[in-house]
């Protein structure tokens, strides 16, 4: 039986929590921490759309804006992911863009009696606008997990999930349905503050880092960086990003953004994110960004079974018979092949509803991890399982064990079947 890895500590970290129990909980009680991330699976986000349109009055000047938003985002979103001009992107109907436009960002906007001035972002349903594509993302290529620590510098202050901040607020805001780097992301909840601070990002040793990859289903770890620096309140600041990756703290490229206001850091954050993973991106690109082989979580027992079998193949002798099994004990195969990240939303009524589907996920021959990563008691909570194989064969698994299971490929919905109501007094069953 494997226990979801979400829930193991290390010794260290178990000690103290049995002996300093009271000032553990003090370091994890309050409000102020955790920002749930955007969920973009299922769009493509194209940003800094800007439109200049009027009419006869405000709303029907922002209603000519919005219109005009819609095809201007098209085309860029087109000539972004087939590379070619955006001259050459095909003009479509106002009623094709309206069902597959899910939804119209305002970046900055300026309203007037009878004129829109604004920078919008249009956000694509994936599966219509894969229709045309081509394509349901905006890149080939896929990265592996790499789980992001964002880390800021104010005021001589270094701050990660210790507090909510507003790197981290842009980090968890940004839409990575069309980005090449599968990135995970954390909201910073629960036990996110001790695990992953400021000082493990600069830990080099790889004991730690093992643990803590394998506990959130991650290859490896970036660090995007920025230094945020105010000349005064309200007025102009400056901010230096850095793009950092491994342990071993690499630095793949930095660069310096400005706000003229102090209100305008938020759309500068978020310029900042958008560049730093087209940097992250390149870096995959040209080779660069590759997980560390030394933080792979390797199984003692397996190791062995596999040298012991190619030293008897390399002497010409035969492979011992299997031993058998008792008649009761039921063996499941163990799937292989490649590790997919399958994304599984499962209803959770009950607060101990998340803690049984973890456990009866994680029981799953070749899950590698079970991490819930949005909670939602009485409704329907999200959960990121790495899987060694064909995500259907983890459909069938979960459908023995009595999960009734809709979807397919690499996003799953569980739930329990309703239990039978119970015979009112004096009915008999049949």
């Amino acid at each position: 039986m494997t226990l979801s890895r979400r829930f193991l500590l290390p010794p260290a970290l178990a000690l103290l929590a049995l002996v300093g129990g009271g000032m553990l909980y003090a370091q994890l009680e309050g409000g102020d921490r955790g920002i749930p991330p955007i969920d973009s699976a299922s769009t493509l986000e194209v940003t800094g759309v800007e439109v200049d349109a009027t009419g006869k009055s405000s709303e029907e000047a922002r209603f000519e804006g919005w219109r005009q938003a819609q095809s201007k985002g098209w085309k860029m979103l087109w000539a972004r992911t087939t590379g070619q001009p955006i001259e050459k992107a095909p003009n479509l109907s106002d009623a094709v863009l309206n069902a597959m436009v899910a939804s119209i960002v305002i970046e900055q906007e300026q309203i007037g009696p009878r004129r829109y001035i604004a920078r919008l972002g249009v956000l694509f349903d994936r599966a219509r606008a894969g229709q045309l594509l081509g394509s349901g993302t905006a890149s080939g290529r896929r990265s592996a997990p790499f789980l992001v620590i964002p880390v800021m510098v104010t005021g001589s202050s270094y701050q990660s999930f210790e507090s909510r901040n507003e790197w981290l607020r842009a980090w968890n805001r940004f839409r990575t349905g069309g980005s090449a780097i599968d990135y995970v992301r954390t909201s910073g909840s629960g036990i996110d503050p001790l695990l992953l601070k400021v000082e493990q990002s600069r830990r080099p040793g790889r004991g730690w880092w093992r643990m803590l990859l394998d506990s959130y289903g991650a290859a490896d770890v970036i660090v995007p960086e920025v230094h945020l620096r105010r000349t005064y309140p309200g007025g102009p600041a400056f901010a230096t990003f850095i793009a950092r990756f491994s342990p071993d703290d690499r630095v793949l490229g930095r660069f310096t953004l400005r706000a003229a206001r102090s209100d305008a850091i938020p759309r500068m954050l978020d310029e900042g994110v958008r560049r730093l993973d087209a940097i992250y991106t390149q870096a995959l690109e040209v080779g660069i960004l590759t997980p560390d082989p030394a933080l792979v979580v390797e199984e003692p027992e397996l190791l062995n079974e596999v040298a012991e079998q190619i030293e008897r193949a390399s002497a010409g002798v035969a492979a011992p018979a299997p031993r058998p099994q008792a008649p009761s004990t039921a063996i499941l195969p163990v799937p292989t092949g490649a590790v997919t990240p399958v994304t599984i939303q499962v209803d959770t009524p009950v607060a101990s509803s998340v803690g049984q589907a973890e456990l009866a996920v994680s029981r799953v021959p070749g899950v590698n991890s079970a991490l819930t990563t949005s909670t939602a008691i009485g409704g329907i909570s999200t959960m990121r399982v790495t899987f060694s194989g064909d995500p259907a064969a983890l459909a069938a698994a979960l459908q023995a064990q009595g999960w009734t299971v809709s979807g397919s490929g690499a996003s799953l919905r569980i739930s329990r079947p309703a239990p039978a109501p119970a015979p009112t007094p004096g009915e008999t069953k049949e």
